[in-house]
């Protein structure tokens, strides 16, 4: 049986080098008639320990005819050029250490004519990996918002990439939003020395929302394709009965597919019990909070046998604002059964993170034990919410919203997807050295400090988050009704307004964590909380007496004194 292998952010040199069963990344897709206010918008959860990116524009460039881009060979991919194009397009995106990703070390967002594009890894069968592969998915991301204007035209790019020079990576989910619509398109290798690649796009219907979280979600594929709203490659169904794991009696994941209905989710997503649960979770938690009306069962996730799938869309109990999805994306759980902020493995002080390893054993127990993987998480190195809007011109209605680390203590603020200058706080800085001068750097290290009493430091964080974000979204519409109105007799200006406002929001969120973490320190100090007067009372602050209960419950004599 094939593990789930999801390591997010992994590009070429990774992928091969060094599976991880480390679960990461989690997108959700909003169609234009789902969202409050007429965006289409899709999410992004860059988990990955260790990972440190940095915000860059990628400008649009122009090409002479014979250009191509050099690809290295490596031990686990030839040498190769890839034709370049005559013009590119801008695109807001992030880079990171080579280390992370050698050659292509850098993965677009959002490009200047509101195309985004994010993703999450699914791995799926091992025996799919092409190492004779060019494209690997943060280039095939890229390359597509350089080349496209719509989120069609970026499908049709990344289908041109891999059959041209070939897949050369796990299987991905990959979304993709203009506009007008939202898309994911999925894709995995076909093997040593195979070519081209096998893939299936499907479209969000208008008035839903969609979800995928390193699993595989485009479920049954129909005969024939609709180039509207679901086609898929001409291999999709042959490769996989060449193979044996369609069309007859042959075990996949531990599942007899037999004579039934094909899907692409069973057939190459390599799903099981455990990937149901730390994937399948997050997807169950989104729809659970979206639409409560609908009483989404948690069996799937809980690998009940036999239950219903999740739907591959929704249809949410109200349209959804940008403040909304932002809250989707805040998630442990909370207030269900899997509530990570309950129970003895949440500490004294309701922390909601589990530390890796995420699956584990104790010793003389053969039994294989996993903690809940939620959609916020610590080792998240950025975040963004997408929004694409067709009654505002392209350089006001794209906007990426950019968070670093966890996004639960994170902070959103707007970047125009036609800007021209990175906020400096955002854009320097490495992994290998802690800066006062490096927003990433400042967030991981209020967020570490407040899992010391999660319960009693996250809320003066929370309280600094909801500030910021509230005064943008309170200035949004004024500062757009300008840029437009600018637009319409000086382009130049008006991308210089909204690169001043995207800068100066940025980097007034990089002050206030500075001042934050310096407040939080000063605060909570040797387990004691300083009153508003300065001053540390003659106590330090207790317990919580239901966690005092778990003590003398497990020790019931040591800690007694004598009446």
């Amino acid at each position: 049986m094939a593990i789930l292998r999801t390591l997010c952010l992994t590009v070429f040199f990774a992928v091969f080098s060094n599976f991880s069963t480390v679960t990461a990344c989690t997108n959700i897709l909003v169609s234009k008639g789902a969202s409050a206010d007429g965006s289409v918008a899709i999410t992004y959860t860059a988990d990955m320990a260790g990972f440190y990116p940095r915000l860059e524009i990628f400008p649009a460039t122009e090409y002479p005819v014979d250009a191509v881009i050099d690809i290295p060979a490596t031990k686990n991919r030839p040498a190769g050029k890839i034709k370049q194009v005559a013009k590119t397009y801008q695109i807001l995106g992030v880079v990171w250490d080579e280390d992370h990703g050698g050659f292509w070390s850098r993965q677009g967002c959002i490009n200047e004519f509101q195309v985004a594009v994010a993703e999450t890894t699914f791995g799926g069968r091992e025996e799919l990996l092409n190492p004779q592969g060019l494209i690997n998915y943060s280039m095939m991301i890229t390359l597509a918002l350089q080349r496209s204007k719509t989120a069609r035209e970026a499908i049709a790019v990344m289908i041109q990439l891999v059959e041209e020079y070939g897949y050369n990576d796990e299987g991905e989910s990959i979304s993709v939003a203009d506009k007008e619509e939202a898309w994911v398109f999925e894709i995995v290798g076909t093997g040593q020395n195979g070519k081209g690649a096998i893939w299936v796009a499907r479209k969000v219907p208008d008035g839903e929302i969609s979800v995928h979280a390193n699993q595989a979600r485009i479920g049954e594929i129909p005969e024939k394709g609709n180039p509207d709203e679901f086609f898929f490659s001409d291999n999709i169904k042959s490769f996989a009965m060449e193979k044996g794991w369609f069309g007859s009696d042959e075990k996949m994941t531990g599942e007899v597919i037999g004579t039934k209905k094909f899907r692409f989710d069973e057939t190459y997503g390599a799903i099981d019990a455990k990937s149901k649960r730390v994937c399948e979770s997050r997807v169950w938690s989104v729809f659970r909070r979206a639409a409560p009306s609908q009483h989404f069962s948690a069996d799937h996730h809980r690998g009940v046998p036999d239950a219903e799938p999740y739907p591959w869309s929704i249809k949410p109990d109200k349209k959804l604002s940008t403040a909304d999805v932002m809250a989707l994306m805040r998630d442990h759980f909370e207030g269900t059964e899997f509530d990570m902020t309950q129970g003895i493995d949440a500490g004294e002080y309701g922390l909601p993170r589990r530390w890796r390893p995420l699956y584990w054993k104790v010793e003389g127990d053969d039994q294989e034990y996993s903690w809940e993987r939620p959609i916020s998480t610590q080792q998240t190195g950025f975040s963004i919410v997408t929004q694409s809007r067709s009654h505002l011109p392209d350089r006001v209605g794209g906007v990426l919203w950019y968070g670093v680390d966890d996004n639960y203590l994170s902070c959103y603020f707007p970047l125009y997807c036609g800007i021209t200058e990175i906020p400096p706080s955002f854009a320097a800085g490495s992994i290998r050295q802690f800066s006062w001068d490096n927003a990433w750097w400042v967030f991981n290290l209020t967020a570490n400090y407040a899992n010391l009493k999660y319960s009693r430091i996250a809320p003066e964080i929370i309280a600094a988050q909801k500030e910021l974000e509230t005064k943008f979204f309170a200035l949004q519409h004024a500062v757009e009704k300008t840029a437009t109105e600018i637009l319409k007799t000086d382009k130049e200006l008006a991308q210089r307004y909204l690169t001043d406002y995207s800068i100066s929001q940025a980097e007034l969120v990089a002050a206030r964590w500075k001042k934050l973490a310096v407040d939080i320190i000063t605060k909570f100090n040797d387990g004691y909380i300083r009153s508003d007067d300065s001053q540390y009372p003659k106590e330090g602050d207790p317990y919580p007496e239901s966690w005092l209960r778990r003590v003398l419950r497990e020790r019931p004599e040591q800690f007694k004194l004598p009446k």
